[in-house]
């Protein structure tokens, strides 16, 4: 039996003996400025609601959310991703709280800057669902279906609204055709060239988003096929992917991140922009769950889902466990 080129004279197990050696050779590390926090902020609230869906995640109420992004300040993540919840009352079929300059995201957006200025990069969800009283992230035609083209109109005011309210990125999540453009075109025009758009290219249908409904109060009936992607398509995303950054989007993301691994790797590979990836409520969900029945470590199973989705390609993660994990590392 030879001694070179194979067993017993190559050994990788050599590589694995101490903690010290693998952390050397470690080919994958995270970091805390891989991370950004999801947020949600309540209208009308004293005190934060916890969500009894997703165990440790809360709405905020205004001073709650000014004390988290301070936190994620001094635990060196880069960025909070902020989504807004309007009083029921104030739900209507426009999705009106989304582009009135009081409305609950606004007012937090501004907080935000106001207590962390730009030592957090203040990201805002782009979206209709959270202020529609049907609970789509678009317009509704006569017939009930969602509208491309009259939402592109509200999706225009929406980011120039959050622009003047002091967002530093945007984040289009509804998946409607030619949102980039729109959107970069609404921002130029009011001289905001400097607002980053965050391109949620690869957004699928997923069963895994059941807990964040609770997070946003949603009003949703039925689903949202017809505009979010089919789970069995690959080519598609990278349709997707081609359009955006056609039309300008200055990051890509794939959401959700685990179940979609696949389609992260080849979104990473085919790009040079920087490329996200979103931890959806489910799949933390999921982990809290078991970990509270004592299945799994949680720990572990926190961090070895973390370094799979930036393995698999992504340079920064959504993950409400951000700011948690960042104090670790």
């Amino acid at each position: 039996m030879t001694k070179y080129g194979s067993f017993p004279g190559t050994r990788p197990r050599r590589l694995r003996t101490t903690p010290v050696m693998r952390r050397m050779v470690a080919e994958t590390r995270l970091h805390p400025a891989d991370f950004i926090l999801p947020a949600f902020v309540r209208e009308g609230v004293s005190e934060p609601v916890p969500i009894a869906a997703m165990p440790g995640v809360v709405q905020h109420t205004r001073d709650s959310l000014k004390k988290a992004a301070a936190e994620a300040v001094e635990a060196g993540i880069s960025g909070i991703m902020l989504f807004g919840v309007p009083e029921e009352s104030k739900k209507d079929a426009l999705g009106t709280p989304g582009t009135d300059p009081d409305g609950i995201l606004q007012v937090a957006i501004r907080d935000v800057r106001a207590e962390v200025g730009d030592d957090l990069l203040v990201m805002s969800d782009l979206c209709l669902d959270e202020t529609t009283d049907h609970g789509h992230c678009g317009v509704l035609d006569e017939q009930g279906r969602v509208d491309n083209d009259a939402t592109l109109e509200r999706y225009a005011e929406m980011a120039q609204v959050q622009a003047d309210a002091g967002a530093h990125v945007v984040g289009p999540s509804g998946m409607m055709d030619g949102q980039i453009g729109v959107i970069r075109d609404a921002l130029d025009q009011i001289g905001r060239e400097d607002v980053a758009i965050l391109a949620y290219t690869a957004k699928y249908s997923s069963a895994f988003y059941g807990p964040f409904r609770e997070a946003v109060a949603s009003s949703l009936k039925g689903d949202r096929k017809t505009y979010q992607q089919d789970p069995a398509n690959v080519r598609e995303s990278l349709r997707e992917l081609a359009l955006d950054l056609e039309e300008g989007a200055d990051m890509v993301m794939v959401k959700p991140a685990g179940p979609y691994l696949d389609i992260l790797a080849r979104v990473a590979d085919a790009v040079d922009v920087p490329v996200a990836a979103y931890q959806i409520s489910g799949e933390y969900s999921m982990i809290e769950a078991a970990a509270e029945k004592g299945w799994i470590d949680r720990e572990r199973a926190i961090l070895e889902t973390l370094t799979g989705i930036k393995r698999a390609g992504a340079q920064n993660i959504l993950t409400y466990w951000a700011t948690e994990v960042s104090r670790k590392l």
